[in-house]
């Protein structure tokens, strides 16, 4: 069986977060603080991971995402019109 690596993280809260988080671990049945803390942080680090993957879910879809971003297509004439329009109606212009 392979080990695992450990590696130390160290954090300081103020008094009330220490108090809130305890009284969500004894609520969630974590055995203590640091168990708690590590799984929040997973499982946030889990959601973030996830929303950004299935934005860009594939390969083909990175590539189109990037390209659209970094050479836009000039405005056709239904943006430019819009536009024109949004500075007669807002802008006053």
């Amino acid at each position: 069986m392979k080990a695992i690596e450990k590696t130390r993280f160290d954090t300081r809260f103020s008094k009330d977060q220490k108090e809130y988080f305890e009284y969500a671990a004894s609520l969630g049945g974590f055995r203590t603080l640091t168990e708690f803390v590590i799984f929040s942080a997973q499982q946030e680090a889990r959601n973030i991971i996830e929303k950004r993957d299935s934005f860009l879910e594939s390969k083909k879809d990175q590539e189109i995402f990037f390209k659209a971003i970094t050479n836009p297509p000039k405005p056709n004439t239904n943006l430019r019109k819009a536009v024109s329009r949004f500075n007669k109606t807002i802008a006053g212009k």
